[in-house]
């Protein structure tokens, strides 16, 4: 289980057909992308330019109340949003879709990812006069759109002057009184498609959406690309493209779901190769392969393919812990218990595999061990989906720090000693490449390397305007 969050997922609908209810599939899309964020969730719906939302922090039916959704009415664009925040995040001004009124009318907008030069571009628009609400880089993205509005002629010629301002990860959508945007960062780290349901186009971080949705997928939108939906049909703006590209590898070891395909690579079977890999680098005798609750499973479903020993039931997840849950105060061990519980039956006296897709603090995977041993595992050895996490990542998830990464503090077999398993072993850094080997773009691996794609000097939430009128003694 890992302890690695993503920070969003998106959705966006433009309808073509009367009888579609757009507020009901933008929230069985967000049902869909619920593994992308448990924080909070919200709907935006656009009816002739009038636009209303509603938004609110915990998981779906939680956030999202059928009341507050009926006073939605219908319209023929919305916006759905999931979030992910650490809990010194958890302010309702962060929650999307972000909705704004400006000069050319209304505009909302949602994304998923990070903007690496956000302390530049927030310390220009301060020294503009711009009002935040947020500390968030969604409303840095809003306030560049309408700036550029005033002069240009249309919202996309608009979206593009303000892309170009932009650096770091993102995948965006916007919602004009008639347009439906889409906007992935030129290199791609963030994953944006879109398709039909029926004649209606769709927008969405992942492709088990539109499954979820009995849709059609029809194609990844391209790193650097603007796709455009209007009421004229799909306008591609690929002027972006063409650049280097570095989809966050991750999308296949953990944050998409296993019936996506991520840019040409099914995620389960990107899992399941993983699970070979394993098999090949780290032969273990042992009477059971068992995995991790949720993402292990198909890696470890692939280590039993390729090595013969029979896959089990190990480890049984609570599914159905949502926010109230997570905001109670007790200790970190006995929230770990409560969500996760060992197969007594399937483990007793068995020389034990478990599969997990990474190790970032190691405490998870030091109770998952206790847990497998309590259960009467003879043997419990630890296999990892992926290489060592030993860097932290500013691009979307919230490893910001390496004091919070084991791999960055202690070798192999210190990790090994900690988290109490017989063995440990990880998925080799050049073999993970070869898990999405037919990946129609280029990969990054920082995390695991420490190879950057793009410059990450910038990355800290902290606002520094605001830290600079405290430090004056200057009264806001």
């Amino acid at each position: 289980m890992s302890e690695l969050h993503d920070e969003c997922g998106v959705f966006g609908i433009f309808k073509n057909e009367p009888d579609i209810d757009i507020v009901e599939e933008t929230y069985l899309a967000l049902y869909a992308l619920q593994h992308r964020g448990q924080t909070g969730a919200g709907i935006a719906v656009n009816d002739n330019g009038n636009m209303r939302y509603y938004k609110d922090f915990g998981m779906i039916p939680e956030a999202l109340p059928e009341p507050e959704l009926s006073r939605l009415g219908n319209g023929q664009i919305a916006l759905g949003h999931v979030k992910y925040s650490s809990g010194d995040e958890v302010d309702p001004a962060n929650l999307a879709p972000l909705v704004m009124r400006y000069i050319k009318g209304q505009l909302a907008l949602c994304m998923n990812g990070a903007i690496t030069n956000y302390h530049e571009l927030r310390e220009e628009l301060n020294h503009g006069a711009a009002i935040f609400q947020s500390n968030g880089d969604t409303e840095i993205i809003a306030y560049l759109v309408a700036r550029a509005r005033i002069k240009a002629p249309t919202i996309e010629e608009a979206v593009r002057e303000a892309v170009n301002q932009l650096k770091g990860a993102y995948a965006a959508v916007l919602m004009s009184p008639s347009k439906l945007i889409g906007v992935r960062d030129p290199m791609g780290i963030r994953p944006l498609c879109y398709g039909k349901i029926g004649s209606s186009y769709v927008i969405a971080s992942e492709s088990c959406v539109f499954d979820s949705l009995g849709g059609e997928f029809i194609r990844d939108i391209q790193p650097g690309e603007i796709l455009v939906i209007d009421s004229d049909g799909v306008h591609s703006y690929t002027e972006n493209c063409g650049e280097k590209t570095a989809l966050c590898l991750f999308e296949y070891v953990y944050f998409s779901r296993p019936d996506s395909v991520v840019d040409g690579v099914s995620v389960v079977k990107a899992r399941q190769r993983a699970g070979k890999l394993l098999a090949q680098q780290h032969p273990i005798d042992a009477d059971i392969v068992c995995a991790v609750p949720d993402c292990g499973i198909e890696s470890a479903i692939g280590y039993s393919m390729e090595s013969g020993i029979r896959y089990a039931t190990g480890l049984i997840k609570n599914k159905y812990i949502g926010r109230a849950f997570n905001d109670r105060k007790k200790n970190e061990e006995y929230l770990m218990r409560i969500k996760l519980n060992a197969l007594t039956y399937n483990i007793e006296g068995q020389r034990v595999i478990v599969i997990d897709d990474s190790i970032l603090k190691g405490k998870t995977s030091r109770h998952i061990v206790e847990l497998l041993r309590q259960a009467g595992a003879k043997e419990v050895h630890m296999l990892i989906a992926s290489p060592p996490f030993r860097n932290p990542c500013y691009l979307n998830s919230d490893t910001n720090t390496k004091e919070k990464l084991i791999a960055s503090q202690k070798s192999i077999e210190e990790i090994c000693e900690y988290i109490g398993a017989d063995s440990l072993g990880f998925l080799s850094a050049e073999s993970l490449k070869e898990i999405a080997k037919e990946c129609h773009i280029g990969f990054c691996d920082a995390c695991f390397t420490g190879e950057y794609p793009l410059d990450v000097s910038d990355t800290s939430r902290e606002d520094k305007y605001s830290q600079k009128i405290k430090q004056s003694g200057i009264s806001e």
